[in-house]
């Protein structure tokens, strides 16, 4: 089967002052497709799931971050009083771990939203003294009001604007739900925030709403997580402000551009959890570019959709459908791969035409199995206990096959599995609300997927490359054709 090709990350020695080589950051990237399209197919779409790995990041000079802690502050908080003590220990904990000279601030959300460190609507540089003051003054954070999540994002964008960083970084816990949308609609708050800051967004206690919080970490290239037991926020926090503190490029950007007769649907995140990316600066060739937010050393996968039309085009043989590449943005000396090439072979061949891509059938079934917990929380909600009973057994059918072992794990506790294969379960007595936007939660974290079907490591360190005999460009050896100038390259033994 082939699958597509994969791009090439060299890594070149630099020396620091003391002459130790250091490791230049790299960003790889890989694409993996079924290419054969039905000739005869009405509105034909090519999909194919873009790798980009990067390394090397760490050892930045001077602060990348700028934080900003929200803790919810409503009258739910103190119901019980568990929940208030842990938002406060969870903050100490991540201020404990900001590196001197990086800007933050504290954030109490209400149906407003007010700065409790420092005292005015600016951010201070942490350092041990004005560490020691912002705990001091999320200690003395009390509970009382209602919930506008709208403003305190709009609050978090003010701040992080005077931030002269790099990358900006929300931190949200809330125990609500957004009641009082109508005092600042979230909406129109996401519109102006997007492409500002990253967003990761956390549950806590019984009244807040899952789906809220992945509309919120998915449009600003975030996460959604919680937390069953209040004691386990402080060591949570604490893990993801370390992955945090390793992010040193800003920014990446996934350029498509497609062919005559071909166009760009869209491109989404669909590894570690979903995001949506939204297409800038529209070239005269048709190319859409695809910021992606905040690396560290980690891989993300994307999931690409192309329109094509075969009029007017050969069967039977490769055509160049689209050309993607990897920019830097905000971060000097980022080695990048080579462009790659989106390649489409019109056939007659039912038995070509109707197989999919083992990795875009892999993050179609995880869509499937947010969509079957979603409509498990649904009918759950309306009482319709054996339509959600259902839909949980289909849950638990995807999440068996694709290997999402969190998700199962939390599908355990609100069913009984008989037979996991056939989707067979029984509900548990007793399972609450909050039981499914937990489950809604540790969905939307994908698993990174099957390795692609040829054997080839996506966008990895020892992937080889090859010269373009027309224009001297440097290529995947896998490539069919030059990104660079669309020569047909020959095929290698």
């Amino acid at each position: 089967m082939d699958t597509g090709a994969s791009g090439n990350r060299d890594r070149k020695g630099v020396h620091a002052m003391g002459g130790e080589p250091v490791r230049a950051a790299s960003a790889g990237l890989g694409l993996s497709q079924w290419k054969y399209l039905s000739g005869e197919a009405r509105e034909p779409q090519m999909h194919a799931i873009l790798t980009v790995e990067t390394a090397g990041t760490g050892g930045a000079g001077g602060p990348m971050l700028a934080q900003v802690l929200v803790i919810d502050c409503s009258g739910s908080m103190v119901y019980p009083q568990e929940k208030l003590r842990a938002a406060h220990q969870a903050a100490v904990a991540a201020l404990r771990m900001l590196p001197d000279g990086t800007p933050f601030a504290v954030v109490r959300g209400t149906e407003s939203a007010a700065v409790v460190y420092p005292a005015t609507e600016t951010m201070a540089r942490a350092d041990a003294l004005h560490r020691a003051e912002a705990e001091r003054a999320v200690n003395r954070l009390i509970a009382g009001g209602g919930t506008c999540i709208g403003s305190w994002l709009d609050l978090s964008r003010r701040l992080l604007v005077q931030a002269d960083v790099p990358i900006g970084h929300v931190l949200l816990l809330t125990d609500g739900r957004n009641q009082h949308d109508g005092l600042m609609p979230l909406s129109d708050v996401l519109e102006a925030c997007a492409g500002r800051f990253v967003c990761d967004a956390w549950g806590i206690g019984d009244g807040w709403d899952g789906r809220e919080l992945l509309r919120i970490t998915s449009r600003l290239h975030g996460s959604a997580s919680s937390v069953q037991e209040e004691a386990a926020l402080p060591g949570e926090y604490e893990q993801l402000m370390s992955h945090l503190l390793a992010k040193t490029i800003p920014e990446l950007v996934i350029s498509v551009t497609p062919m005559a007769g071909a166009g760009v649907r869209y491109l989404k995140q669909v590894f570690p959890t979903e995001v949506e990316l939204t297409p800038v600066h529209t070239g005269g060739d048709g190319t859409r570019r695809f910021v992606t937010r905040a690396w560290g050393d980690e891989s993300r996968r994307y999931q690409l959709c192309l329109s094509a039309d075969p009029t007017g085009h050969p069967r039977g043989e490769d055509l160049q459908l689209a050309v993607v590449s990897l920019g830097a943005q905000g971060a000097d000396g980022v080695e990048l791969t080579p462009p790659l090439p989106c390649l489409v072979h019109w056939t007659d061949d039912a038995a070509l035409s109707g197989h999919s891509d083992i990795q875009v059938e892999h993050f179609e079934q995880h869509q499937r199995l947010g969509e079957a917990v979603a409509a498990a929380t649904d009918a759950h909600r309306n009482g319709e206990r054996a339509l959600a009973q259902r839909h949980l057994g289909r849950a638990v059918q995807l999440a068996r096959t694709i290997g999402a072992d969190q998700p199962l794990i939390r599908l355990e506790r609100l069913v009984e599995i008989d037979d996991a294969d056939a989707g067979l379960v029984r509900l548990r007595p007793g399972v609450a609300a909050v039981d499914f936007e937990h489950l809604i939660t540790a969905s939307s974290h994908s698993t990174y997927g099957p390795a692609s079907a040829d054997g080839m490591a996506l966008g990895g360190p020892d992937a080889a490359t090859r010269r373009c005999p027309d224009c001297d460009g440097k290529v995947a050896v896998a490539a069919r054709f030059c990104p660079l100038c669309g020569h047909a390259l020959q095929e290698r033994p």
